[in-house]
């Protein structure tokens, strides 16, 4: 360790300094001088940007225990310790530009976790005990290798903010749609061919922005009053999968993996099994406890989770829906949002729960 570097550490130390810049110091390994004799107990705030670090020690929550806030940016940190759990205090974690392949379950552990940093890394998938970060307010997971997200990030209950660009996402999960704080989602320059038809429905969510996914071409209804960015061609891609979909003006239009069954004006009656879930819903949902009070061996598991959180909700009339939507479509250009395509052709997905009154509503209004 060079001169000025021991003296930077020894005096706030000895000056019980909270906050310690080590920055631009070409540093390979963590400063064993700051967690000698007991370590920094009153450190709170750690910058050590533009380093050459690879790893963490395993003591660092117990050298340094009141630790807010770490900033880590633009390091070559392949792996985090099982012991980055200990941090118990900590706010902040930004590992941004470093080269992530795994973020391991402990991160979970973090309960005081408000703002997580994790872009320009080469993560694949993130842990589902991510879930547990219950007070976390922001998550930056861009320019990653993510071809999904977990769904355990509907249990984030104060996420305001969700940045998931430059990856590989081909779908999001509908259970984001169950964010109550959710305020700005941004995933740019994915694969995605379709949104959660209730992405929106939540007021808190006013911007989201979905620009170059060349493969989108609909946008759930809820979205009409948004703050939103969306670009591309629209053009018909190759894809071998067998895809459900349905046509509207000689178009096309895929709808998400979820949607089991799309009726049709001729359908008068949904199926059985989409009227049972509809009841057990609204039957259970007028009680204190909800659908807590359904055993676990009551319903096959798949029907159980998906009572739970519906595909989507009636555009008319809030009905949840489960099984099958009947879907009218219209181009975004009849709509006040038109400026914002400068002409161009989109469509938005309007997904109705019954063919005899929400969807001949739709008929009357049009």
């Amino acid at each position: 360790m060079n001169t000025e570097l021991w003296k930077t550490i020894w005096m706030a130390k000895q000056e019980k300094h909270k906050n310690l810049f080590l920055n631009y110091r070409n540093l390979a390994n963590f400063p064993h001088e700051l967690l000698k004799d007991g370590g920094s107990h009153h450190l709170e705030h750690l910058y050590m940007k533009m380093n050459s670090l690879t790893t963490l020690p395993e003591n660092l929550g117990q050298k340094l225990p009141n630790l807010i806030e770490l900033y880590l940016h633009s390091n070559n940190i392949a792996v985090i310790p099982e012991a980055i759990g200990t941090l118990v205090k900590l706010q902040s974690l930004d590992l941004s530009n470093n080269a992530l392949a795994v973020l391991c379950p402990e991160i979970g552990q973090l309960k005081s976790l408000r703002h997580l940093r994790l872009a320009k890394n080469q993560l694949k998938f993130l842990p589902s005990e991510i879930g547990d970060l219950r007070e976390l307010q922001t998550l930056d997971v861009s320019t990653n290798c993510l071809t999904t997200l977990p769904e355990s990030l509907h249990l984030c209950f104060s996420l305001q903010y969700l940045a998931a660009d430059h990856n590989h996402l081909k779908d999001l999960p509908r259970q984001l749609c169950m964010l109550p704080n959710l305020n700005e989602l941004s995933v740019t320059s994915n694969s995605l061919k379709y949104l959660p038809q209730d992405l929106g429905r939540y007021p808190e969510l006013q911007y989201v922005y979905v620009d170059n996914n060349l493969q989108l071409y609909g946008l759930p209804s809820y979205l009409y009053n948004k703050v939103i960015g969306h670009s591309g061609c629209g053009s018909s891609v190759q894809n071998e999968e067998v895809k459900l979909s349905f046509t509207h003006r000689q178009l096309t239009i895929i709808v998400p993996d979820e949607i089991q069954a799309i009726g049709t004006e001729n359908d008068t009656v949904p199926p059985l099994q989409e009227m049972v879930m509809r009841t057990i819903y609204n039957f259970y949902g007028t009680s204190k406890k909800g659908l807590d009070l359904l055993s676990p061996i009551s319903l096959p598991r798949n029907l159980c989770e998906l009572l739970f959180y519906p595909l989507g909700h009636c555009h008319h009339c809030s009905q949840p829906m489960f099984t099958i939507v009947y879907p009218k479509c219209f181009p975004l250009t009849e709509t006040p949002m038109a400026a914002l395509y400068n002409g161009r052709t989109k469509m938005s997905f309007v997904a109705y729960c019954c063919s005899i009154k929400c969807l001949q509503v739709f008929e009357l209004l049009s």
